[in-house]
């Protein structure tokens, strides 16, 4: 994967979440918030009905988000909004579980079904804290997002040979010998990278964001000398902006792996 730069999961740390239909000039008092614990609350405006989220799954969903303040009369409510996927045009995808976006975002995702929408009420302790977001959310800021659930994206994976050695788990220095097709109708299309054309494993830092997220999900568990084949969807690869030419706008992607050591295992 060293020619193909993964999109930075860090960088949803700072994202917001859609407007779920909460009328903008509804308050704390109006909302029946349901809280999920402190510091957390949410309220259903659509319930969905695909999958249920769980706090390891997945997620691809729309936002918007909102600074909490109070007004000249205290009156708690929706004040400044600061970012919105709905405005950029394209939703986000991460996964959940793995501290790439904000606590609140953590757990107020988890019990959503596919296609739902939720409101997030999130104290500073589960958003950004004492520290904020400058310059765009201050310290100690009560967030309000809107949210849609619109998919929890799965990859397939099939073993090609079984391994005998240690288990690769999050924050391993990994080996890996790889390569990569584009998948189209079922099957494998034009091959886009390959170890084999240098002639050594790719190293890197299993669960650090280094790799596409499909990779650093499905490499996790495999064992060493383990093969295996991934298809990817595009949301747990490139997405909507490819990558360097030769992997092209909402892409699956089809790899063929092999865990070849792990450092210090």
């Amino acid at each position: 994967m060293r020619k193909f730069a993964m999109i930075s999961l860090a960088l949803l740390v700072a994202a917001g979440l859609l407007l779920a239909g909460c009328n903008d000039n509804n308050t704390a008092e109006e909302i029946p918030w349901v809280v999920v614990e402190p510091g957390l609350s949410i309220i259903d405006s659509l319930v969905g009905s695909g999958d249920i989220c769980k706090a390891d799954d997945f997620v691809e969903v729309h936002y918007t988000g909102w600074l909490w303040v109070a007004d000249e009369d205290s009156v708690m409510g929706k004040g400044k909004q600061f970012d919105s996927s709905v405005d950029k045009g394209a939703p986000i995808a991460f996964p959940l579980g793995m501290s790439v976006v904000i606590p609140g975002w953590d757990k107020g995702l988890v019990g959503m079904k596919e296609g739902g929408k939720r409101s997030f009420l999130i104290d500073p302790e589960m958003g950004f804290g004492p520290n904020g977001r400058p310059p765009v959310i201050p310290p100690n800021t009560t967030l309000f997002f809107d949210v849609e659930l619109i998919s929890l994206p799965k990859m397939e994976i099939e073993i090609l040979a079984e391994g005998t050695g240690a288990m690769a788990e999050k924050g391993d220095q990994v080996s890996m010998n790889y390569t990569g097709w584009l998948w189209e109708n079922g099957t494998k299309g034009d091959e886009f990278d390959s170890s084999n054309k240098t002639g050594r494993p790719y190293k890197f830092t299993l669960g650090a964001g280094q790799v596409i997220a499909g990779w650093d999900i499905g490499i996790e568990g495999m064992k060493i000398g383990q093969k295996a084949g991934f298809i990817i969807p595009p949301s747990m690869a490139y997405g909507a902006r490819g990558s360097g030419g030769r992997i092209p706008p909402e892409a699956t992607l089809y790899f063929e792996v092999e865990l070849v050591s792990i450092e210090g295992k």
